[in-house]
């Protein structure tokens, strides 16, 4: 029975960059995924009728400001120049986001300058000193008007809870700015693979035994004996038998379609702010490649509609009752000698892309010098 050193649960991008470095450092790597697919939620496919490159689970845009991690993925691929811009729809009308001075001045009518934008909003603050949920926390961050037409709907929407029945540090910050700067990221370092990111990962998997259509879990015994170490990416919970309880998740479905002009929405991503609007966004792949231009006939979108779905968790919730739960499948975690737990499923808790590639780069570090 063959036996690897390293065998790799999930091919995302956790797994994906430990069994790339496994492997250059001459470590025999198996690769068990259970999709039709490697990349995980940043697969990408490319679609024949309008020859866009599809991000199959909603936008991802590379950025970051960490050099190593830039020079590790350009390794793999190029990249455009594409900068993130996000509008959002409230009541009919279009606003940029995160709120600055130009969402500002539309949404009350005003025409504030950057030194006027404090002392306004100050005014609008409610005056909560310690919020006992989010609505609270929002509302003392930008006032009940700017939380009431661009957080409330949406947050109900993304989390499928009512504002006033989770956390308040869900929301840390709202980020204000002063000036008209729609710019999403800051980061140096920024933008979409020339190629989509199917080419990426592939190239990144290179002479690495990959199988897909795998389920572990149906073979656990097996694959754990042939393995010297194993990494695990999948869902934490999942992995310990849900002994302590299920984890919260929150998952998101698309709903694509197709569409004859050139240019549907005018943007990759348009935020729905509105509770009865029943989507969060409209993604239109197409805008995340300016360098091939907009004026070939077709374009498509993809309505995304945040919904619960055990088998195919997405966005970690970590309320309070989580967390608890998330230290003790972290104490049992740490009982495995001879498995690496990473990722954002396995560690129950949010990451770009960056501090995902980071994070691998890191603990395939430590783990190869043993």
């Amino acid at each position: 029975m063959r036996r690897w050193d390293v065998v790799v649960v999930g091919a995302g991008l956790y797994g994906a960059v430990y069994a790339q470095r496994a492997a250059e450092a001459g470590r025999s790597v198996l690769v068990l995924e259970r999709r039709d697919h490697v990349g995980g939620n940043c697969h990408s496919w490319d679609d024949e009728a309008t020859g866009v490159t599809v991000h199959a689970y909603g936008t991802h845009i590379f950025h970051t400001k960490d050099e190593g991690v830039w020079r590790y993925v350009n390794r793999f691929t190029r990249f455009n120049h594409y900068r993130h811009r996000v509008l959002t729809t409230h009541r009919g009308r279009v606003y940029s986001m995160p709120i600055n001075l130009g969402t500002v001045n539309a949404f009350f009518g005003l025409s504030l300058r950057p030194r006027e934008l404090e002392a306004f909003l100050q005014e609008k603050r409610a005056r909560i000193d310690e919020p006992k949920n989010l609505e609270e926390k929002a509302m003392s961050l930008v006032g009940r008007e700017l939380y009431e037409a661009f957080v409330r709907g949406y947050t109900q929407k993304q989390w499928g809870r009512d504002p006033r029945e989770l956390p308040p540090d869900i929301i840390t910050r709202l980020p204000v700015r002063t000036s008209y700067d729609d710019a999403y990221f800051d980061d140096p370092h920024q933008g979409v693979p020339l190629e989509g990111y199917a080419p990426m990962f592939a190239r990144m998997l290179e002479g690495v035994d990959v199988e897909l259509g795998v389920d572990f879990f149906e073979d656990r015994a097996r694959w754990t004996q042939r393995a010297d170490r194993l990494v695990f990416t999948g869902p934490i919970d999942r992995f310990f038998d849900h002994a302590h309880g299920r984890l919260s998740w929150r998952s998101v479905r698309f709903e694509l379609e197709r569409h004859e002009e050139p240019d549907h929405q005018g943007t990759s991503v348009m935020n729905y702010a509105d509770a009865d609007v029943p989507y969060t966004r409209i993604h239109e792949p197409k805008h995340l490649h300016p360098e091939r231009g907009l004026d070939r006939p077709g374009t498509l979108t993809m309505r995304e509609h945040p919904c619960a779905d055990d088998d195919a968790p997405a966005y970690p919730v970590r309320f309070t009752d989580d967390l608890e739960v998330l230290a003790r499948y972290r104490a049992l975690a740490e009982a495995e000698p001879r498995a690496r737990f990473g990722g954002r499923l396995a560690e129950y808790r949010y990451y770009d892309m960056d501090r995902v590639i980071r994070a691998a780069l890191d603990a395939s570090a430590e783990d190869l010098s043993r």
